[in-house]
């Protein structure tokens, strides 16, 4: 059974930095695609950051210069490093997985989610 638990979210100033950790279980990270996603009161889903299976990497553009995504094999961790963070950066942030190795900013081709970890930055 596929497990994501995400971790690291909290309260920030703006241009603060913040690092969330996604715990991975029954799932192998190198061999299929993996992102994070956010979501705010009354607004749709985003798609973050994505990761592939060889580590290439692709990010929204509201995020991109600010955000890293990386994984660690070993660990079986997803990690999103948000650096300069801005108000409205604050949204539930999830992670998820493919069962296919691509990467995608689109959550409809993801197979299985966290919980989500909250992430507050304020003015």
């Amino acid at each position: 059974q596929v497990q994501l638990v995400e971790s690291g979210g909290g309260s920030v100033q703006a241009g603060g930095s913040l690092r969330l950790s996604c715990a991975a279980s029954g799932y192998t990270s190198d061999r299929y695609g993996m992102g994070w996603f956010r979501q705010a009161p009354g607004k749709e889903r985003e798609g973050v950051a994505t990761i592939n299976d060889v580590g290439s990497t692709d990010y929204a553009d509201s995020v991109t210069g600010r955000f890293t995504i990386s994984k660690d094999v070993a660990k079986n961790t997803l990690y999103l490093q948000m650096n300069s963070l801005k108000p409205e950066d604050t949204a539930m942030y999830f992670c998820a997985a493919r069962s296919y190795p691509g990467m995608s900013l689109n959550g409809d081709r993801y197979k299985y989610w966290g919980q989500g970890t909250q992430v507050t930055v304020s003015s």
